[in-house]
């Protein structure tokens, strides 16, 4: 086995070259034997037909058909001996017989065979009609021709017979070598060129890789394809599908091997079909599939100024999203918790300074105005919020807008009852983006105010937080969802991530979140609604008259 790998070329130009020197030997071999076949009935036609005319001239020469009509055969048989021989030499005849009906052998051109019957077991003579075919010439393979002599009255009274024997394998082979040296020489002469020509084409098609390297990266692809957890989907120009790993169909959803089939033609979800089709680039689009959470980038692959396929990656941060979700919220308490350390200091400075100046009286007023003042946000929150976490989320932030200046506002109408944990941790994480992103753009252009509605549809929760920003342009209305999206100055770290994280926290609830222009204001107004169990009564909830809360 080693043997037959040592032998056999190491390089594609070599493996192509033994290729065409295989096949060109085959097809001179195979041309060897349909050229002696030619020439064998190239032979049969040419000297049978011309047997055949020696053999009726023969018959025909009156000397030699009145002694077998006489039955003076005996008397003339020198005289009908030099016809023969003369035949022979005129023909170049193998053999030259004159037989009787029965085609025993009576004068020969070279006293062979005389006294023995000639081969009649295919000719047609006895029933006085010529022939020319194969036959026997005592042991030698021939082509003869047979002519009946016959009387006035029709009568068989003899048979001329002209054969000459086929030319040995060796002169055959010996016609043929000429011409099938010039086949086998221009046959050599362009395998080589053209494998040659055609090693060449491939190789610079496969980047110089020889058969042993493509087959090891064809392996290597295999076994990433097969360990990746990102998943990778490869696209053709034509929207075929030619390489699809093992994560992506589980990301996807495809039971069986897809690769060869048009992306249309697959059973799949209409937004991840959609970007598999496409072939913009994208960076980072979230896609919400069931309850997976796919992060998806599409690049173009060019070759030659040409696209001629994409690839698609897909990573699943289904787990990293509820992190994040968690983690956001975790940040905008700790940045309200922060803001209103900040107003409890200057507060407490303001009151140690009183009591320096020894303004006791001023002092309880202050305290009692602040105490007041809290109570009053936090009664007034809790007549429209009675979920824990919503209602300290929007405690917080209803001081920390006011340290900036803005008032934050619960619509009258508010009703939010409490909520099982996974929906309540949503609802603060979309409520907090949504608040702190208002805050920023109402306070980016001297805006006022920042209105807040929760209310509750059945099972769905209704948010709608309207600011009094510079609003959005209508051609960015699509974008500003879009991961890395901001108005604010690039070099702020983590930027762009708020609305984009809204939005996944909704599709991903298999709810929606979109914006529009205010319609009293310059600002904008989001609306997001996020499905989910609902705990408790939704009609005793409030348990104030009412008012808005700032």
């Amino acid at each position: 086995m080693w043997s037959r790998l040592r032998l056999r070329p190491a390089t594609l130009a070599g493996q192509f070259l033994a290729l065409q020197l295989t096949v060109l030997f085959v097809v001179v071999a195979a041309a060897s034997v349909v050229s002696v076949q030619q020439s064998d009935a190239d032979f049969r036609d040419t000297r049978g037909a011309e047997m055949r005319a020696a053999a009726e001239s023969m018959a025909n020469i009156p000397a030699v058909r009145q002694p077998f009509i006489k039955g003076e055969v005996d008397v003339r048989r020198a005289s009908l001996t030099s016809y023969t021989q003369q035949v022979r030499t005129n023909y170049q005849a193998s053999g030259v017989y004159l037989t009787d009906p029965d085609g025993v052998v009576l004068v020969s051109s070279d006293f062979a065979g005389r006294d023995r019957a000639i081969d009649l077991s295919a000719s047609t003579v006895q029933q006085l009609r010529p022939w020319s075919g194969d036959v026997d010439d005592f042991g030698t393979p021939s082509i003869a021709a047979q002519v009946p002599i016959i009387n006035r009255r029709l009568q068989l009274v003899g048979i001329a017979m002209v054969a000459e024997e086929y030319p040995s394998w060796g002169e055959r082979a010996r016609s043929a070598l000429p011409d099938l040296l010039t086949f086998a020489g221009l046959g050599l002469g362009l395998g080589t060129a053209g494998s040659f020509l055609l090693s060449r084409l491939i190789r610079r098609r496969t980047r110089g890789l020889e058969p042993a390297a493509i087959a090891a990266l064809a392996d290597q692809r295999e076994a990433v394809l097969h360990s990746i957890r990102e998943g990778v989907v490869a696209v053709a120009d034509d929207g075929t599908v030619t390489m699809l790993s093992d994560s992506a169909r589980e990301l996807i959803g495809l039971a069986e091997d897809v690769e060869g089939s048009r992306v249309e033609a697959l059973d799949l979800d209409p937004a991840v079909r959609d970007l598999l089709a496409d072939d913009a680039e994208i960076r980072d689009h979230v896609v919400v599939l069931g309850d997976r959470v796919l992060v998806v980038n599409r690049n173009p692959v060019i070759e030659r100024g040409r696209r001629v396929a994409t690839v698609t990656t897909l990573r699943d941060r289904t787990e990293l999203l509820s992190l994040q979700s968690e983690l956001s919220a975790r940040e905008s308490i700790t940045n309200t918790l922060r803001a209103q350390t900040h107003e409890f200091h200057n507060q407490l400075h303001t009151i140690s300074g009183l009591v320096q100046l020894g303004e006791y009286d001023e002092v309880s007023r202050l305290v009692g105005t602040l105490s007041r003042r809290r109570a009053e946000i936090s009664d007034a929150v809790l007549a429209h919020v009675e979920d824990p976490a919503v209602a300290a989320l929007l405690i917080a932030k209803t001081s920390l807008a006011a340290e900036r200046g803005i008032d934050l506002v619960v619509a009258g109408g508010s009703r939010l009852p409490r909520l099982d944990p996974e929906t309540s941790t949503d609802v603060a994480t979309v409520l907090g983006n949504l608040v702190d992103n208002a805050v920023d753009a109402s306070q980016s252009v001297g805006g006022e105010t920042v209105d807040v509605t929760l209310v509750v549809d059945g099972t769905t929760v209704r948010l709608t937080v309207t600011d009094t920003g510079p609003g959005v342009p209508p051609e960015q209305v699509g974008e500003v969802f879009r991961r890395g999206w901001t108005t604010k100055e690039s070099t702020v770290g983590g930027r762009g991530v708020g609305l984009a994280l809204v939005q996944v926290v909704c599709e991903r609830r298999g709810g929606a979140v979109t914006v529009r222009a205010a319609e009293d204001t310059s600002g904008a107004v989001f609306e997001a609604e996020l499905p989910g169990a609902v705990v408790g009564d939704v009609s005793g909830t409030a348990t104030a008259t009412g008012g808005e809360v700032r």
